[in-house]
């Protein structure tokens, strides 16, 4: 039994898609149905029910998962103990918010890179919502958003949250602290609507019972900080995001301005029973935004 062919219906299954299950083993969707067939026929059976035009699995196909799910474990538990380990080149696509990428994912993606250096990275920056959705879909391994994905087959873990505070220009805003009411008279600046950081900037506000002058939304990291280089306003931003940059930039971190929740951050995985190197970078990847977090809360206390 050729293995290439159950990965085949393996992820066929897994993204309840032909097509999304192609794009996956990087391989053309008639290839893919075609190994497909050729499994059905060397077993005798039908795996996948091809009567309607929603994906489904037959009563055997559903025997057969399981029996699949193992086969590929047991391939690759057999390569790593006869020493192959991950040395084959592989490609894992990996989706971030902005938040995440400019606070620590670049640091860990070149530790990442020296750990496997036949790793492939394909990096997708996006909002929240459109990642949970890529995920979905099947086109992304692994991601770091303000919310967890779902679906079969896809791992959540919840990491340290990220601190958040109040970003302001070095020369303009120079008090030694702001009051809500004090924040409430400049333009405020945060991520885009109904996001974490907007909702939570709002409340924060609602609850003193004040009125904000303006509150923009905007998805750019380095547009909110260009915007606050230029004299724009105050914005909310990740404290790990701004730390590097406050070198070069005239701005800095209102320590003394009223703390803002945090930004939880999900790390969302899809299960590979073929290679195990997905779940052991997400391990590295909670160590180093553990380590992260502890350096940006220094920041503010």
């Amino acid at each position: 039994m050729n293995l290439r062919f159950v990965e085949a219906f393996y992820w066929a299954v897994s993204l309840k898609s032909v097509t999304r299950a192609a794009e996956k083993l990087f391989v053309t969707q008639s290839a893919l149905s075609s190994r497909i067939a050729v499994l059905e026929e060397e077993l005798g059976v039908m795996l996948l029910d091809r009567s309607g035009r929603q994906f489904r699995l037959t009563a055997a196909g559903n025997r057969f998962l399981k029996s699949a799910t193992r086969l590929l474990a047991m391939e690759r538990e057999i390569k790593a103990e006869m020493g192959s380990g991950v040395t084959r080149a592989t490609t894992l696509r990996i989706g971030a918010i902005e938040s995440v990428l400019h606070s620590w994912l670049i640091g860990w993606v070149q530790q990442t890179r020296r750990q496997y250096p036949a790793l492939a990275l394909e990096l997708t920056v996006e909002t929240t919502p459109v990642l949970i959705e890529q995920m979905r879909r099947g086109t992304l391994d692994l991601t770091f958003t303000a919310l967890p994905a779902s679906g079969d087959g896809v791992q959540v873990r919840t990491i340290s949250p990220m601190p958040m505070a109040f970003v302001g220009n070095t020369a303009i805003h120079r008090a030694a602290s702001y009051s809500m009411a004090e924040l409430a008279q400049f333009d405020l600046l945060t991520f885009q609507r109904g996001s974490q950081p907007h909702v939570a900037l709002l409340d924060l506000f609602r609850q003193e019972q004040l009125d904000v002058r303006r509150v923009h939304t905007i998805s750019s990291i380095s547009a909110m900080l260009r915007l606050v280089e230029g004299g724009f306003g105050i914005a909310t931003l990740p404290v790990d995001a701004v730390a590097g940059i406050g070198q070069r930039m005239p701005i800095r971190v209102l320590s003394n301005a009223p703390r803002l929740p945090e930004l939880p951050i999900h790390i969302s995985v899809r299960e590979d029973p073929t290679d195990p190197t997905v779940a052991s970078l997400v391990e590295s990847a909670q160590l180093y935004a553990d380590a992260s977090d502890l350096a940006s809360k220094k920041v503010l206390d």
